[in-house]
Order: C-alpha cells, then sequence, then structure tokens
C-alpha cells in the first residue's frame, strides 16, 4: 500500500533574514513600549527625523508658553512667535547670547525648567548617538543562495560567507540548523529544529571567504529529502555567525536563512579566486553568488 504523506498547514516561523514574522495575539505589539530599544533598532534618518522633530516640538511648546505670559523677555517683540522660539533655542542649548533674557518672574522660572529639561534631553541624545555609534555591527557577506553538489562523492550543502571589512575577524563560528514544518502522532503542529554538522565550523582568522559545507550523511536532518519534501516541509537552514572584531575588540554577529527556493540543486559556486601577476591573492566578488552547473 502507497504510503500517503500528511498535508501540513502553512506556518512558517521564520522569514528569510532570521526575523520574525509570527502574529503576536494577546500581547501588545506597540513597540513604543520598550522606547530606547526602538531608538536602537531605528534606521538613522529615522532617528535623526525623531530627534529634530522633537527638538522643535519642545521649542515650539515653551515659545507658547513664554508666549502666555505676555511681555516677559526683554529686547522681543511682544506677541511674536518667532522672537519666543528663538529665545527658547537659546535657552534650552545654553547658548545666551544676551540680545534676549527674561524680565519676569514666570519667564524666569520657565527658563529654569527649560534649562534643566534642555540638559537632561541633551544627555539622553548624546548617549543613544553614542550607542548608535558604538554599537557593533557585523558586515558579513552571505551568498544568495545555498547549494546542494557532491563533495568527495558525498552530496554537500554549501554556503559561502565573506567579510566585506578590510580587517580580521578572530575566533569566527558558524552554527547551521534545519527548521521545518512536523506534524506530532497527537495532530500538533511544530517547528522543529536540528542542529547541522559542519566540516569546519571554526576559523581562528577570518579575513577574505569562506565555504561553509555540511555533509549529508546518514546523520544529516537533510539525508534522503527531495527539493519537493523541502517545499512541502517548509524546511529552512539557518546560518549564524559570531566572532571578534580586532578593530574594536567587540563581539559581532551575522545571520542569514535560506528557504527552499533558495537552495538549488547540482549546481556548484563560480570559481572566485586567482592571483595577479605579481602572485598576489585576487578575489572577484562581483561574482561572489554565481553558480553553474555541475560538469559532468
Amino acid at each position: 500500500m502507497k504510503k500517503t504523506r500528511r498535508k501540513i498547514p502553512k506556518t512558517r516561523i521564520v522569514n528569510r533574514d532570521g526575523g520574525s514574522s509570527v502574529v503576536r495575539i494577546g500581547v501588545s505589539n506597540n513597540r513604543w513600549r520598550d522606547p530606547y530599544h526602538l531608538l536602537l533598532t531605528l534606521c538613522w534618518y529615522k532617528t535623526l527625523g525623531l530627534v529634530s522633530l522633537s527638538y522643535v516640538l519642545a521649542n515650539t511648546l515653551f515659545a507658547l508658553a513664554y508666549l502666555a505670559g505676555g511681555d516677559g523677555i526683554e529686547n522681543a517683540r511682544p506677541g511674536n512667535f518667532f522672537d519666543a522660539f528663538f529665545f527658547s533655542v537659546q535657552t534650552m542649548a545654553s547658548i545666551g547670547y544676551g540680545a534676549m533674557y527674561p524680565k519676569t518672574t514666570y519667564t524666569n522660572i520657565l527658563v529654569t525648567i527649560e534649562s534643566l529639561l534642555g540638559l537632561i534631553g541633551l544627555a539622553m541624545a548624546s548617549g543613544l548617538m553614542f550607542a548608535r555609534f558604538s554599537l557593533p555591527q557585523a558586515r558579513v557577506l552571505f551568498s544568495d543562495v545555498a547549494i546542494i553538489t557532491p563533495y568527495n562523492s558525498m552530496p554537500t550543502l554549501m554556503l559561502r560567507v565573506a567579510n566585506e571589512r578590510q580587517n580580521w575577524i578572530l575566533e569566527a563560528q558558524v552554527r547551521m540548523s534545519l527548521v521545518r514544518t512536523e506534524i506530532s502522532k497527537e495532530g500538533d503542529v511544530m517547528r522543529r529544529f536540528y542542529d547541522m554538522s559542519l566540516l569546519r565550523s571554526h576559523s581562528p582568522l577570518f579575513a577574505l571567504t569562506w565555504t561553509i559545507m555540511h555533509p549529508i550523511d546518514e546523520s544529516s536532518p537533510l539525508y534522503g529529502v527531495s527539493a519537493e519534501e523541502m517545499v512541502e516541509d517548509e524546511m529552512e537552514v539557518i546560518v549564524t555567525f559570531t566572532g571578534l572584531d580586532e578593530t574594536v575588540c567587540q563581539t559581532i554577529h551575522a545571520r542569514h536563512s535560506y528557504i527552499a527556493k533558495e537552495i538549488v540543486w547540482n549546481m556548484r559556486f563560480v570559481d572566485i579566486l586567482s592571483k595577479t601577476r605579481d602572485g598576489r591573492r585576487s578575489i572577484d566578488y562581483s561574482r561572489f553568488h554565481d553558480v553553474m552547473p555541475i560538469e559532468n
């Protein structure tokens, strides 16, 4: 009797770059509940835009507060918003040109409050910018596709990684895992992770390129798996990279994932290593992602 495979519902958990794509129910998805983490993860132009908007908004509110107190700024035009706004800018930044200064008790109280908030805001903005600049960022390049090809007569899953910076990454380590959707005998659907052994998972000095290889032997979670089964079971190969950046002496991390359609069979990577006329090694990064059919 022919064995039929149980249909597995589409419940992909991890997207292409390894990030979460799960819809969370019953918990708040408001990122502003963790503003520090949000500000660290926003792109630079959004962060600068948010800081600039907060600065303008704060000075606008204080300008309106100054205007509400009447003619309390010396040498400012009574009721003029722009004079009050620029006086607020000078106060918050502790510039103190001396052309405009407070002349009433109400205005002096506002100046005192704004000066204190300005010091706090400056410290927070400086700390945020320093944290973003000092945050170690890995510039590790992963190949767009992974390949399954024979290596020493053994089917092997391969992918490329490269260091895009012109420095050394010390004690580089790579881990590879297979995640797939499975159904238990009780009918429970779950995503299972399987460790994948590598021919070499550690490099004491990583500066150029590295071909990561997983032999598909009897102990491999990919043993006997076809391309169709990889698609049906929503298999995904997740790769994590860690190492010590010698320039900043900090640990860096990188990750990437390959879904079934990004794993090509019976292909090999194009050779990108060569030598120049003076005998130096040369790497052609323009062909880093290229693959070609296996020659029979």
